[in-house]
């Protein structure tokens, strides 16, 4: 079977219907070009076939390219990839090109025949970039779909065209959004922007009925007219000057220079404004070819792309469990974290039974829905219709009899084991046999507190991040005893609400606190070396974190920093590593600085809460010394304290693969998006480089930078966790 169809109507319109076999949604494949150039040349051969409507068999138009294109094209290259890519990228070039010029006469541009995109749903990445090379653009009227170039979320940017397309159609700056943030709009927010031309009830009628009456001027593109200037104007006219220095500040500004598709795009978008089409999108296609050759976009493609993706789809659900999908949830604490459980879980369609020890609590925490989607419906992404639907699925109460019928429970009280037990108790002797008990914690072990359950196979740890609503990651714990079929409920509940999850086994602060808490300790421990707070901040940002471990633990309180020094150091006794943290961060306490909750942290706050810079008061207290350390000392410092802690969770079992590691440090805290995470980077330096970094460190600072014996192992192997650890690398 082909990827595309043909059929011509009697009015002499040609049809192009995409419908990949065995996909949900269509990707564009090798073979995939080659069946639509064929069948372009075949309607634009025609004497008979008037014009061309290039549409899809499915409920949405395309998803975009499927990345193994990319292996492809560096594989059949052998020993000349670059190359290789870029005369694959001039080869799609020359199709969309091909479609644009639609048979006309290079030089009046007369004798084309009319191409039009139907869009029944989401078109994004090269599924848009196709229609941005026909002559118009209809969408249907679908809410739902999403139309837009997202490509620079995954590490690359769109290189089909469709960044030079976009901002000569748009000019720069509309088109910034789009390309430089990746924004997705529904038809009519597309059609405002101008991203298609018309949104109708059945586009693929109207598109034949434009067809049958657009003249040759219709099909000739603006940038093919003569005198054609860019929307805004080109680098050299005063006010693309002015564009382009923005844009270049912007850039920099979100990136900070580590994000290297942002900066090829942005080259490809001042350097293709200067010269004709057909030299920009050669241009595009020479930065798309260097960004594709840079091993950050390649660790960002797999592990925000694949490794998410399968992830998503149960690439680690335990073998032959059937279906788990939650009916009823029931949610104990209508606090913050169990009241954005509530929300997630009613979104998703499930009933929800949120209790709490008074009924006031159980209705704030169901207002925190109501709250959450006033600023949906506010912001046009939600109706009055739809909140009331989500609400009317929540009950709020203090009945523990309410649970009954419940096939998962998730606890989110108080993180005391006591408090917890006793919850956990009452819940039980309200459930059915068959009810799924999950424990939301973030630092008590699932082991111990699977004592309070009499089933502990059916006893699971489920990690949220907050914001709940906003946060993507779910972290999995299995205690000693957690059985099967309570993983694969923890799993479907996760993919049922719509977020990414990893499953790890149970160990003190799970994965991501054991990796972040280091992170934030190594920060603090440097201000009491007298490091500048400043250099710390940024030299965090400087290498992609998304804040500095400063501002992080403001954000986090430090009071809960002070609670958990406090339990690791009871657990540890004399091996407790991290004295010279807490004398800054007991000292932060004792002054009343808890963070931006009280205004008063590590930085100073205005009286709405607003952070207005680093606090004065730390330089009084840990004088700054004469001489700062290199800013790659710092940064060094500031990750590999997180990516050693990753690996060690990986040498101990703690992680079973390595997907779930780096997908988990991205979404989970943020590590260094650029990097593909901590596995990625570890493999992008080398291991031997890494472990050299490993003994100036330990060297200068102490044992916690000792390198692990499986990544020295590995060194001296010259391996990579990719080609030892992946799962195909496993299997092989």
């Amino acid at each position: 079977m082909t990827d595309f169809t043909y059929a011509v109507d009697a009015e002499g319109v040609a049809t192009i219907t995409w419908d990949v076999p065995g996909k949900s949604m269509n990707v564009m494949s090798l073979e995939g070009f080659d069946a639509l150039e064929a069948l372009i040349d075949r309607g634009l051969g025609d004497a008979e076939v008037k014009g061309i409507v290039i549409t899809s068999a499915k409920k949405d138009f395309a998803g975009g390219m499927d990345l193994n294109v990319v292996a492809r094209m560096k594989e059949a290259a052998g020993d000349a990839p670059a190359q290789g890519l870029f005369d694959g990228l001039m080869r799609i070039h020359h199709l969309l090109r091909k479609i644009e010029r639609a048979g006309m006469d290079p030089k009046t541009l007369k004798g084309g025949k009319p191409v039009a995109a139907a869009l029944p749903g989401t078109a994004v990445g090269i599924g848009l970039e196709i229609p941005l090379a026909c002559h118009r653009i209809f969408a249907a009227d679908n809410p739902k779909a999403k139309i837009g170039l997202p490509e620079i979320l995954v590490g690359i940017f769109p290189g089909s065209g469709g960044t030079t397309r976009l901002v000569r159609k748009l000019g720069p700056i509309a088109a910034a959004p789009v390309l430089l943030e990746g924004k997705l709009s529904n038809p009519k927010a597309a059609k405002a922007m101008g991203l298609i031309d018309e949104v109708a009830e059945d586009p693929v009628a109207a598109a034949k009925a434009w067809i049958l009456q657009a003249k040759e001027a219709d099909l000739v593109k603006p940038w093919d007219q003569k005198g054609f200037k860019i929307p805004g104007g080109a680098p050299y006219t005063p006010g693309g000057f002015m564009n382009f220095l923005g844009a270049n500040a912007m850039v920099m500004g979100r990136t900070m220079g580590v994000y290297p598709a942002a900066r090829a795009l942005l080259s490809a978008v001042y350097e293709g404004a200067l010269v004709p089409f057909d030299v920009a999108i050669r241009i595009e296609a020479r930065w798309f070819t260097q960004v594709l050759m840079n091993p950050s976009s390649g660790a960002m493609i797999r592990s925000l792309f694949l490794n998410k993706e399968a992830l998503e789809k149960g690439a680690v659900r335990p073998k032959g469990v059937p279906d788990q999908t939650v009916t009823k949830l029931g949610v104990l604490g209508a606090g913050m974290m169990g009241a954005g459980i509530a929300y997630v879980s009613a979104r998703a369609g499930i009933e929800v039974v949120l209790i709490d020890s008074a009924q006031e609590a159980a209705e704030r925490g169901k207002a925190h829905s109501a709250g959450l989607m006033d600023k949906a419906i506010s912001r046009r992404k939600a109706t009055e219709a739809q909140k009331e639907e989500l609400l009317a699925r929540i009950t709020p109460t203090t009945d523990y009899a309410a649970l009954k019928g419940c096939d998962l429970i998730v606890e989110a009280v108080f993180e005391d084991p006591k408090v917890k037990a006793e919850v956990t108790a009452k819940t039980e002797a309200a459930i059915g046999a068959d009810c799924i008990f999950a424990t939301n914690t973030s630092t008590l072990p699932i082991s111990e507190l699977a004592k309070a359950f009499s089933r502990p196979g059916d006893f699971i740890g489920i990690h949220f991040f907050s914001p709940v609503d906003r946060m993507m990651l779910v972290e999995i714990i299995k205690g000693a005893e957690t059985g099967d079929r309570a993983v694969a409920k923890a799993l479907d509940f996760v993919r049922q609400i719509r977020k990414t999850p990893i499953v790890v086994n149970d160990a003190r602060f799970f994965y991501a606190n054991r990796c972040i808490i280091p992170y934030i300790n190594e920060g603090i421990r440097m201000v009491a070396e007298g490091i500048a707070p400043p250099l710390i901040e940024n030299a965090a940002k400087l290498v992609g974190m998304p804040l500095g471990p400063l501002q992080l633990v403001d954000e986090t309180s430090i009071d809960l920093g002070v609670k958990i020094a406090k339990a690791t150091k009871a657990a540890m006794g004399a091996g407790y590593p991290d004295g010279a943290v807490d004398e800054v961060l007991f000292w932060m306490a004792d002054q009343g600085r808890m963070g931006r909750k009280a205004k008063a942290g590590f930085y100073a706050y205005d009286d709405a809460g607003k952070r207005e810079g680093l606090w004065d008061g730390l330089s009084a207290r840990f004088a700054e010394a004469e001489a700062q350390p290199d800013l790659h000392e710092v940064q060094h410092r500031l990750l590999f304290v997180q990516v050693l802690e990753a690996v060690r969770a990986l040498e101990t079992g703690v992680l079973t693969d390595i997907r779930e590691g780096d997908v988990g440090a991205i979404l989970g805290w943020g590590f260094a998006p650029w990097s593909g995470g901590p596995f990625s980077w570890l493999d992008i330096l080398g291991a031997g480089k890494a472990v050299e970094i490993c003994r100036g460190l330990e060297a200068a600072h102490g044992p916690r930078f000792a390198a692990p014996k499986l990544l020295v192992e590995m060194a001296e192997k010259g391996e990579s966790f990719y080609g030892r650890f992946a799962p195909e690398a496993k299997a092989a």
